[in-house]
């Protein structure tokens, strides 16, 4: 049975390796099981050190792997006469093999410091007056049990005044332009993942965050929760469509038109 087993740990990596192709060749069963479509004008330099991780560690997979079913086929008890040796260890293995994990994380630390800050610490800045400044977000964003809730500046353009204009799960954006959103939660930690645009940020309680990126196609796409956040985690799900600028202005003004409307209904009902 020693043989038997040796040729299944070898099925693993095999196997590994199988999936990955079939899943980023989109060949079936398992095509279109791959990253969904990048729409993010700087989502290729997450996809890129993605791969370069998943690289790095899928060759120690199979190294390992293959080494695995390399000593259960060579010492398997039933075949191999040889005496059996005791050994003490070997202090100069030992630290080999702290020694290159310990390096292989810090090469990786340092090759994604760039990546980070760009997508964590430079966030995008606009011309004011001739003076350079961080650009606001287009909207806000607040994740609650169970529902994204999205929240825009009114027509006087700043955020937190009583004519700002709120949407459910439904978030509308202008295609190539950097976009700034902040985010909270109202309750519990929440996940706000944009799968197409590369973007996932934990949304903490008592925090407000900012997620920034330019969408450069247009189209309907999806907003989830990445984080398990109770019973109703499942359905909160959303969508962010992308437009053109005279879509969305259109669409914005839509919003401003209807909310001045139900105030005026509102405003009439009472007196």
């Amino acid at each position: 049975m020693g043989r038997f087993w040796s040729l299944l740990f070898l099925m693993v990596p095999v196997l590994g390796v199988a999936v990955f192709v079939f899943a980023v060749c989109d060949i079936p069963p398992l095509d279109g099981h791959w990253l969904p479509e990048n729409i993010n004008d700087h989502g290729l330099v997450i996809d890129k050190l993605f791969m370069f991780i998943l690289y790095l560690t899928g060759a120690i997979f199979i190294g390992t792997g293959i080494a695995m079913f390399w000593f259960l086929w060579k010492y398997d008890a039933a075949v191999n006469k040889e005496q059996v040796k005791f050994i003490h260890g070997s202090h100069t293995l030992e630290v080999v093999w702290s020694i290159l994990p310990a390096a292989t994380l810090l090469f990786i630390a340092i090759y994604q410091m760039n990546a980070f800050a760009d997508a964590k610490m430079r966030r995008p800045t606009i011309t004011v007056g001739g003076q350079e400044i961080i650009k606001p977000p287009l909207a806000e964003i607040t994740g609650r049990q169970f529902e994204w809730r999205i929240r825009y500046a009114g027509r006087n353009g700043q955020l937190g005044d009583e004519d700002d204009i709120y949407q459910v799960n439904d978030l509308h954006l202008p295609v190539n332009e950097e976009i700034v959103l902040s985010i909270k939660s109202q309750d519990v930690l929440h996940s706000f993942f944009l799968p197409n645009v590369r973007v996932k940020q934990d949304v903490v309680p008592g925090m407000k965050q900012y997620v920034w990126f330019k969408p450069n196609q247009t189209g309907t796409f999806d907003i989830v929760c990445a984080e398990l956040c109770g019973w109703g985690h499942y359905k909160m799900r959303g969508q962010f469509t992308v437009e053109s600028r005279e879509s969305f202005n259109a669409w914005l003004e839509k919003q401003y038109e209807e909310q001045e409307q139900d105030s005026f209904s509102t405003e009439s009902e009472e007196e």
